[in-house]
């Protein structure tokens, strides 16, 4: 993917989304022992950063493409942001859910005006699928997709306009668009920046996969940061692995204790998935000692009936 294709979708979305603004907290930097500097897509539109991606690729439709509705299968994020997509160009939107979503997350999904229909986690991708084949609606995928990963791309790509230059650029990996985009941003504009991805260690696919070169399957979704219960995208993967430079695994005590320290330090709403970036600085701090460090906070639809801290879903 060329730099120039991401700088067209931040041109082509920016009437529908936020310039969201830029945080620093002292206080958190003499926590962590670094300078951090935090972008803050939990304040996008449809609270996360996936707004900029469904926006890219239905904007790149034209009319007679969309004539006969969006499609897609998401645990909540992006299903909101291409329902709002949906929304905006008046097109039908149809969303499959996993069972287990989280409640607030597909009512956010049926807010912005799209059908939802629930299904076995294990079987969105089929469902979903029998749905495009049986109605000719276009299939938007989360995030295995071109269109998407330069949408996602443009959060970074702002990010580095509002902020002087950085030693680090980490987001969270689930699928792979943000931090896909985010790497082919931040190597075209600063070649020596180090771009990292930071993972649950429940959820690993995207660092075995880093690791041996391969695409790998995940072993599991069993983490509390829902928004990353993905596999790692193939477009995605090619991306990661020629921009990147490492994705470190956290644990899930760590994001517990990271969404909690942002929303006190930072007083902001975050969901589980946007703290694993701070998570990994608190569990591998040498590698952010001293340095300016560039955060995306990815989303903040926290379920606020069920905080992660009142779980039991520790390492």
């Amino acid at each position: 993917m060329e730099f120039s294709t991401i700088q067209r979708a931040h041109a082509r979305i920016g009437p529908h989304v936020h310039e969201t603004p830029v945080l620093q907290s002292q206080l958190l930097n003499e926590r962590y022992g670094a300078e951090l500097v935090f972008k803050c897509e939990n304040l996008q539109k449809v609270g996360a950063f996936k707004a900029r991606g469904a926006l890219n690729a239905v904007l790149s439709l034209d009319e007679a493409a969309r004539r006969h509705g969006l499609a897609t299968h998401s645990s909540g994020n992006h299903g909101a942001a291409l329902a709002y997509a949906g929304q905006i160009t008046g097109t039908a939107t149809t969303v499959v859910m996993p069972e287990d979503s989280l409640p607030n997350k597909i009512a956010a999904v049926r807010g912005y005006g799209a059908e939802v229909i629930l299904c076995p986690a294990l079987e969105r991708d089929a469902v979903c699928e029998r749905l495009v084949k049986d109605t000719g609606a276009v299939l938007i995928h989360p995030y295995d997709d071109d269109r998407i990963i330069a949408g996602q791309g443009t959060a970074a790509l702002e990010f580095l306009e509002q902020t002087d230059s950085l030693d680090v650029l980490i987001v969270p990996v689930g699928g792979g668009g943000l931090l896909a985009g985010t790497a082919v941003v931040g190597k075209s504009r600063s070649p020596g920046m180090q771009i990292l991805g930071a993972e649950p260690d429940r959820s690993d696919d995207a660092i075995q996969s880093f690791a041996t070169g391969e695409r790998q399957r995940p072993r599991g979704f069993d983490t509390i940061a829902d928004g990353l219960r993905a596999a790692l995208g193939v477009r995605n993967f090619e991306l990661i692995y020629q921009h990147a430079d490492a994705i470190l695994p956290v644990s899930e005590a760590a994001i517990i204790d990271a969404t909690r320290t942002l929303m006190h330090y930072l007083k902001v709403v975050v969901e589980p998935s946007a703290a694993v970036p701070l998570a990994a600085i608190a569990d591998h701090p040498h590698h952010f000692a001293g340095k300016r460090v560039g955060i995306i906070l990815s989303g903040g639809n926290l379920d606020l009936d069920g905080p992660p801290w009142l779980t039991e879903r520790l390492s």
